[in-house]
């Protein structure tokens, strides 16, 4: 897991007793707060203004007690949390004193050095309640990320949050293993997710209870989806993809699969490399199709997550046939092509209708890691089509020499484009002619990651403007 500013954690301060030091506005939103969450509220301030007497009179939760006097450390002893809102640097540094040594988080409002914990904004669905917090670097921003996820949360979830917390002692009642539990409330999600703003009914309870006790009986069975995780930007995901990933136990990934698509999935999900890529070392697709299996046969839901689209160059018949042949059921998640994820970053349409009647895409890696013998070459050579060469690298010289043979225009525009939509993308415009050596010296260069090749009138743009980029590039890098 990568490192966090800060752990996000929840108190539960119902009934408990919380230390607030000062009168100010500050004091009085903090108050207010505390309140909300049920906590019982000490407020010591010799003149509390105006904001805090009213809440005093009408708190939002737990009471609001006003004692007109300054805080002594004395105060601090049992209390669940203490909090300052104090303006001046020697007093909350005494104040953060006191209550450590008396074993109670600290906070001092807008002091961080003072602070044990930190108070985020809030979304409030409760009792769906989200945190986000910006180590204190930038709160304006955290409050644009609040806004931006009030306006994508239904306000129907609270309904389904509290619906939650009454279910849950009948399905505790079932005693569930961990499995049924957890496919008891994904099927409570999905039915959140599908009527947000409908009361989840008395009806749905009983069906759902009904269905995780029939299924308590029976042999536990798994499952297995193929999912395209797109060409690794993680925003390129679809919202179906995020939600196997969040329900995976297991996610069988290959090379070709970013870090940051891998970071989406499920947590405790046992992640395993099964490393599926062209000309390295390289799990036998046999034994891939074994280890699914296996993984699955014993229960679990198994993801075999393929960059780009599963269905495109990504071995995804023989995975589904295995599955199948075991009896096992499967799904398939469609992804982003590499294709897609290339032609987006050239800014280019494949199909535009003034240069390209069709889009072709091949693969230039046979099994036995050669150029495929039975390539359309006609096809090829068809000045009115755009085509895309995936696992190029090591075949495309040969293969535009016997595309050149049969008729393409060697002064075809082409472009290679390695790790297509990732922070290291790079882009290697040329011509079909001269790709070969331009695709060479790249690799010299450092390129990395996944390489696809486009070809054909329809990206002769890009290959000009990219072309003109990498110019300006060298002539400036020539300058110093």
């Amino acid at each position: 897991m990568a490192p966090l500013a800060r752990l996000p954690v929840f108190f539960a301060l119902a009934g408990r007793r919380v230390v607030l030091a000062g009168g100010s506005e500050a004091a009085s939103w903090k108050a207010e707060l505390l309140s909300a969450a049920g906590a019982e509220v000490e407020v010591y301030a010799p003149e509390p203004c105006t904001d805090l007497l009213a809440l005093a009179a009408n708190p939002p939760g737990g009471p609001v007690r006003l004692i007109a006097r300054d805080w002594s450390e004395t105060d601090l002893a049992g209390a669940a949390l203490a909090i300052g809102a104090i303006e001046e640097d020697e007093e909350g540094a005494h104040f953060a004193r006191a209550a450590r040594a008396a074993g109670v988080p600290v906070n001092v409002v807008d002091k961080p050095a003072y602070c044990d914990f930190a108070f985020g904004a809030i979304v409030n669905r409760s009792p769906l309640v989200v945190g986000i917090s910006t180590d204190g670097a930038a709160p304006v921003f955290g409050q644009a990320v609040r806004a931006k996820i009030e306006s994508v949360i239904p306000q129907g979830f609270k309904r389904w949050a509290e619906a939650a917390r009454g279910w849950r002692p009948s399905v505790a009642a079932l005693a569930l293993s961990y499995q049924g539990r957890r496919r008891f409330w994904e099927r409570f999600t999905e039915a959140a997710l599908e009527t947000p703003e409908a009361a989840p009914s008395d009806a749905l309870r009983e069906s759902l209870l009904a269905r995780a006790e029939i299924e308590r009986a029976e042999a536990p069975r798994g499952s297995v989806a193929l999912v395209g995780a797109g060409p690794g930007d993680p925003e390129l995901l679809t919202l179906k993809a995020v939600r196997v990933l969040q329900s995976a136990d297991v996610v069988l990934y290959d090379d070709l699969v970013s870090p940051a698509v891998l970071d989406v999935a499920r947590r405790e999900a046992k992640k395993m490399l099964v490393g599926k890529t062209g000309y390295k070392p390289s799990c036998k697709q046999d034994d891939i199709n074994a280890l699914m299996v296996s993984l699955a046969k014993q229960g679990k839901r198994v993801v075999r997550l393929k960059g780009g689209d599963p269905m495109v160059f990504g071995r995804a018949g023989e995975e589904i046939t295995a599955a199948r042949m075991a009896g096992l059921p499967v799904e398939v998640v469609p992804g982003i092509t590499a294709a897609q994820g290339a032609s987006s970053r050239l800014g280019v349409s494949l199909t535009h209708r003034d240069h390209a009647r069709r889009l072709q895409f091949i693969t230039a890696h046979a099994r036995d890691g050669k150029l495929p013998r039975d390539l359309d070459w006609r096809a090829l050579a068809d000045p009115a089509a755009t085509t895309v060469v995936y696992m190029p690298q090591r075949t495309w010289g040969e293969l535009a020499g016997k595309a050149t043979a049969a008729g393409l225009d060697p002064a075809t525009p082409a472009i290679a484009i390695f790790s297509a939509t990732r922070p290291q993308e790079r882009q290697v415009p040329a011509t079909v002619a001269t790709l070969a050596a331009a695709l060479e010296q790249a690799v010299a260069d450092g390129a990395t990651g996944p390489c696809l090749i486009l070809f054909g009138h329809a990206i002769g743009e890009a290959v000009a403007f990219a072309g003109d980029l990498q110019a300006r590039a060298d002539t400036q890098a020539a300058r110093g």
